[in-house]
């Protein structure tokens, strides 16, 4: 069991207690911190664009210049701060931007944040079923999917230099809740592979989503808020309409 000061150095050096931290002080080094967790979470900004009624492009457009201002200017972020988790703030911050004359904005952006490929696709493979889900909920499902998505990454890379790159596919539904009886059975055998292998392999998945989750929060107590919160995502998606 990890020893307390552990706990501490651990959520010490994440790249939001980074930012939290040197805010006020140090906003160059904020500005690096918060910049490389942006850029990992445009996709639940682009959800929550298009599922508020933007066209495609628009969305792309609202997302480059809302992730473009946050970097420039979070020095009056203090209440958004407050709030806690990077997930919590970066809702916050897409909420207040869109209150404001947005528009002005996506015509003089000027910044260097690149655009994730297919974001499109994924929108509308992961919302086509999703007519009643509200913009603020399209943005928390979309943040818990980037979480999965690049623990899956994280994962395939480890089990492609193992020679075992098909069994990562298999594993995303099991994530949010334990495989039924059997279903881990047939998983392993339809890759011909041994149900115990895919056992370590879903527990690493877990471990990988987890300390893709670290980096978002500031403490231990911060951690198990967004544990349960991607679960209760990832347990409603699987569900059937």
């Amino acid at each position: 069991m990890s020893s307390p000061s552990h706990r501490i150095d651990r959520f010490a050096t994440t790249r939001w207690s980074v930012f939290t931290r040197t805010a006020a002080t140090a906003p160059g080094e904020a500005r690096v911190a918060l910049a490389e967790l942006v850029q990992r979470y445009w996709y639940p900004v682009y959800a929550y664009t298009r599922r508020s009624g933007h066209a495609p492009a628009i969305a792309e457009d609202i997302a480059h210049s809302f992730i473009g201002s946050l970097t420039r200017d979070f020095r009056d972020h203090r209440a958004a701060l407050e709030r806690g988790q990077f997930r919590l703030y970066l809702l916050e911050r897409l909420e207040a931007f869109l209150g404001r004359d947005w528009r002005e904005p996506i015509d003089a952006h000027n910044d260097d944040a690149a655009v994730p490929a297919e974001l499109e696709a994924r929108y509308l493979r992961d919302f086509a079923d999703s007519e009643t889900t509200t913009p603020a909920q399209a943005y928390e499902r979309g943040f818990a999917l980037e979480v999965v998505a690049r623990a899956l990454r994280g994962l395939r890379a480890e089990v492609q230099r193992g020679g075992h790159l098909a069994m990562y596919d298999a594993l995303e539904p099991f994530l949010a809740c334990e495989p039924a009886p059997g279903e881990l059975d047939a998983a392993a055998q339809a890759l011909s592979s041994r149900p115990l292998a895919l056992l370590v392999a879903l527990k690493r998945l877990r471990e990988l989503a987890g300390e893709e989750l670290v980096d978002t929060v500031t403490s231990h107590e911060q951690l198990r808020a967004e544990q349960a919160i991607l679960h209760t995502v990832l347990t409603r998606k699987s569900q059937p309409p």
